[in-house]
């Protein structure tokens, strides 16, 4: 068993998935206040599927770039198109074990902030009310014209009503509501453009590769790191900036990092604790432990 002596910012991380809980359990007594870094691994366990695999490498295709999305109607017919397919998979989710764990931490006064990644909601529909959605909520969908928003189904329930054939086709779910539907030509798929301005692109209220996170999500963000004793880090691999710079930023504040993810992570060298390990039912021990 480690003791809190253990978790200088240069100790040995801890790979044991037997052991786990009681490293961060011991974590969390000297470092009562975390702020808390979610990424697609907490909603695997939730039907969503994520993007990279215990390398960090891609399992599939990068996702849509912002510029292409914004500049490219083919573009926008591939992403509505799939996405009609695909989105079921979110929209059907319920939080899993990470989520209730996660959202029990905060109630028991251990998580200051709940900086997620993650587009899918889960987070707040299991309770946690400290959440940053770093990336933005994919249940909502905004004008790039006029910035007015609504609710993505209900946009979901007019492209299919103005394509009843899309709704017959079976595939694959990918993360963020996407579908296996390459080799298909989609040019026939039907997008719609906002009805308030008239012809703004309507586009997820998300941040896409390619663009940037709002510098009001990122001020937040920082402010909740620099208020808390340590940073755990949950089913992230990092390999994204948007999130990378926070554990960067910790360990240049000298806060200890603890990360709890099976397989490599971007910040590996920058943790005084590593678990590898199932994340939902660690952090469920974790909790039956406080």
């Amino acid at each position: 068993m480690l003791s809190t002596n253990d978790f200088a910012p240069q100790g040995a991380p801890v790979a044991l998935p037997g052991a786990g809980s009681q490293a961060l359990y011991d974590f969390l007594q000297q470092y009562p206040r975390l702020m808390v870094l979610t990424g697609a691994g907490v909603s695997t366990e939730c039907g969503i599927p994520d993007y990279r695999d215990t390398r960090g490498e891609w399992k599939r295709k990068p996702p849509v770039q912002h510029q292409a999305f914004m500049s490219s109607l083919a573009t926008r017919q591939r992403y509505w198109a799939r996405s009609l397919i695909g989105f079921r998979a979110i929209e059907e989710a319920r939080p899993g074990p990470a989520h209730h764990a996660l959202a029990r931490l905060e109630a028991l006064g251990h998580v200051t902030a709940l900086v997620t990644q993650n587009v899918d909601g889960l987070h707040q529909r299991a309770g946690s009310r400290r959440v940053i959605d770093l990336h933005g909520r994919a249940e909502m969908v905004r004008c790039m014209g006029c910035g007015s928003q609504r609710m993505r189904y209900d946009l979901h329930a007019e492209l299919a009503a103005i394509n009843p054939s899309w709704l017959d086709l079976n595939a694959a779910v990918g993360p963020d509501g996407d579908a296996d539907l390459d080799g298909l030509d989609f040019s026939t798929f039907r997008v719609l453009d906002c009805t308030r301005c008239g012809d703004g692109v309507l586009k997820p209220d998300v941040v896409f590769f390619g663009d940037n996170v709002p510098r009001a999500r990122v001020d937040a963000t920082f402010a909740a790191l620099a208020d808390a004793d340590a940073l755990l880090v949950v089913g992230s691999s990092l390999m994204v900036y948007s999130g990378y710079r926070f554990a960067r930023q910790a360990s240049r504040d000298g806060k200890p990092i603890a990360c709890l993810n099976l397989g490599r992570t971007r910040a590996d060298d920058l943790y005084a604790l590593k678990v590898e390990a199932p994340v939902g039912s660690t952090l469920e021990q974790l909790v039956a432990r406080l």
